[in-house]
């Protein structure tokens, strides 16, 4: 075929290019897709997420190459990052992209895998004493809720 990138065809009328290869095209990315409601090939790597994302300096993968990861079909390594749970979910990689692709939703699947596996994050017996005691009650709440199932 003329005019596609080596490894990909066209698969619908919006212009979406998806991968020839099945493996990126099925099992954990298309859950993901499923979970979050976001078509992982609508990225176009602008780095808009990015730039604009508060937590970016604490990821070890940061959000746009998240989404190259992912189109690549690399959905383990996205999961053995430290990214999907520095992410707050602020919407601000959502309100920035040029195509309103929502990448919060997307980490927030991959999170959700994670914790249906019982894979969880963060462990509330072993909190230090002196975080107890110095961060307010609801704000570990919140924390164990995001990060443990």
């Amino acid at each position: 075929m003329q005019g596609f990138p080596l490894g990909y065809r066209p698969v619908d009328e919006g212009g979406i290019l998806k991968p020839a290869n099945e493996r990126i095209h099925g099992g954990l990315l298309a859950k993901v897709e499923e979970i979050s409601g976001e078509k992982v090939f609508r990225c176009m790597q602008c780095g808009s997420c990015a730039a604009g994302c508060p937590m970016h300096d604490r990821m070890d993968i940061s959000p746009n190459q998240v989404w190259k990861l992912l189109q690549m079909g690399e959905v383990e390594k996205v999961k053995e990052s430290k990214s999907i749970w520095a992410c707050f979910s602020c919407y601000t990689c959502g309100v920035r992209c040029p195509k309103g692709i929502d990448l919060a939703r997307v980490m927030e699947a991959l999170r959700q895998l994670l914790l249906r596996k019982r894979r969880d994050y963060a462990d509330g017996n072993k909190i230090p004493e002196e975080t107890l005691r110095e961060v307010p009650p609801i704000a570990i709440i919140s924390c164990l809720r995001k990060l443990s199932g």
